[in-house]
């Protein structure tokens, strides 16, 4: 255990966690909604610290992030826990039902030596959402920091903005699942308020992290042109129109045993109303499709090839008009 970051005693014994938008209000000997932060005599402790539970050797592209650093490995990294409820959750073994707390005891330092040792450009804090294991997330990304590497994260974006502000300078990049309307965070993943999503994008922007977006689109659930189109248009007017737009296909698993998986019609459909709210850069995930390649908004020119996660050919500039692509490279 390690006493945590980011909360404040709210009386006697009970203190508020502000790490998360849900700011839970923790009595003594109880958890917060993550189940992985517990109030011990007024003291509240992260019950993840250094309990690596999943990490593996991925391409920057499998997060996905496909203008950051392309064609780049990163060392993958997860601890057990959540702070949503996804019905759908493709990680629910270590999300939501993991029985007890557990993991192999790794600590940062161990962490940027692996990823140092494996050749590896970086690290991504994943599987799980890293807001919960903040304190261990914090500590390597510094060590990892100091010895050359980047940093990111895969988000489902309910971070507090005073956290994403003490990240600065230190987190590269991060992909945030938009997962839909308000309607579908109530229904589907047990989150009452959708507005703190939009909240933390903005204090990204306002850092200097690199943000890309990533829909995983349910047919039924979040599909509606109207949704699909206040998504793209506020992404552009907020974001800017460089945000990459990750759209993925849905296959049914844990709780959500339908619809069926979605069609690349659908997929299809959706990317053309995002490009024409003004979203140039628009992938198409979980499918075999050639929207996975980057073209030039211009021209129309492939300036990324890419299949199975990996980036052929990644030109900075259009090789036939030569616009310039927005990717994002770290200075050196």
């Amino acid at each position: 255990m390690k006493e945590a970051l980011f909360y404040e005693k709210t009386g006697e014994d009970s203190v508020r966690c502000n790490l998360c938008a849900r700011r839970c209000v923790i009595a003594e000997g109880k958890k917060g909604f993550c189940l992985v932060r517990k109030n011990i005599e007024g003291v509240l402790y992260s019950l993840v610290y250094g309990k690596c539970n999943s990490i593996a050797i991925d391409p920057i592209e499998k997060k996905p992030l496909f203008h950051f650093e392309p064609g780049t490995e990163c060392l993958s990294i997860a601890t057990v826990g959540c702070n949503f409820r996804c019905s759908y959750c493709q990680n629910w073994q270590i999300s939501q039902e993991y029985g007890e707390i557990g993991g192999e005891d790794i600590s940062p330092a161990q962490i940027v030596d692996i990823a140092i040792k494996n050749g590896l450009s970086g690290i991504a804090y994943t599987y799980t959402e890293p807001t919960i294991f903040y304190e261990y997330a914090i500590e390597t990304m510094r060590i990892a920091k100091e010895n050359g590497l980047y940093n990111v994260w895969v988000s489902n974006g309910y971070t507090t903005p005073e956290v994403i502000g003490s990240m600065k300078g230190l987190l590269d990049a991060v992909n945030v699942d938009w997962k839909g309307p308000p309607s579908f965070y109530r229904e589907l993943c047990a989150v009452s308020d959708f507005e703190p999503v939009k909240a933390a994008l903005k204090a990204y922007k306002e850092n200097g992290i690199w943000i890309e977006i990533t829909n995983l689109i349910i047919e039924g659930r979040n599909d509606r042109e109207e949704d699909m189109r206040e998504m793209a248009s506020w992404i552009k007017k907020n974001l800017g129109e460089e945000t990459p737009l990750h759209l993925t296909a849905f296959y049914p698993q844990y709780k959500l045993n339908s619809p069926p998986p979605t069609s690349p019609e659908t997929l299809e459909r959706a990317r053309g109303i995002a490009m024409e709210e003004g979203l140039p850069y628009v992938y198409l995930g979980n499918v075999q499709s050639p929207f996975s390649s980057t073209f030039c908004p211009k021209c129309g020119e492939i300036v990324v090839d890419r299949s199975s996660y990996s980036a052929n050919n990644v030109h900075r500039k259009c090789p036939k008009c030569g616009f310039e692509i927005a990717l994002k490279y770290r200075q050196k």
